[in-house]
């Protein structure tokens, strides 16, 4: 019978400023005793502003990467910059190359869903076979699973769920049946 480790958890049903809170808090749980990389999400800032792209941190080096690219003033449009998400993408890359535990990718949003953004730093953790802990907006949540199927599992925005995911993971107790 086929197995297939769950080795991606995508976290879903709270708002992104809560996810930003919770994926901080574990990361600064697990990082005594994992090798942690990846990005986690920053707001710019400016609440005036119609999109909320900010910056993403790396966790490994803890380096800046811009996000958002100035429209102008009056702006409606999404101020999402895909160069700042690249470089960010290359960046964790790197690190996974350099060994790690787990990879946390703030979220799967509107350019990943076109395969760009974060998408090859989900690829690489995927190739290293290293667990990955993300967000998905209900918006997206189509796109993501054409994307990570059969590899993910869905969880609520709870600590105890994702920490019991991640016990299981670290620990290779976590395999489902593959349909």
């Amino acid at each position: 019978m086929d197995q297939v480790m769950r080795t991606i958890a995508a976290v879903q049903g709270t708002p992104s400023a809560a996810v930003r809170g919770l994926f901080r808090a574990l990361v600064t749980r697990w990082q005594s005793s994992a090798r942690i990389v990846g990005v986690l999400e920053e707001r710019h800032g400016q609440g005036d502003q119609v999109c909320g792209a900010g910056y993403l941190r790396s966790i490994a080096s803890g380096a800046r990467f811009p996000i958002f690219q100035d429209l102008g003033r009056g702006s409606t449009g999404c101020r999402i910059d895909p160069a700042g998400l690249l470089q960010a993408s290359e960046a964790v890359r790197r690190d996974i190359e350099a060994g790690c535990d787990l990879v946390v990718l703030s979220r799967f949003a509107k350019l990943e869903a076109a395969r760009g953004g974060l998408t090859s730093a989900f690829a690489a953790a995927v190739e290293a076979e290293v667990p990955v802990l993300t967000s998905v907006s209900p918006a997206f949540c189509g796109a993501w699973e054409q994307f990570a199927a059969p590899l993910f599992v869905l969880l609520p925005a709870e600590p105890e769920a994702v920490e019991a995911w991640w016990r299981a993971i670290s620990t290779g107790a976590l395999r489902q049946q593959c349909a």
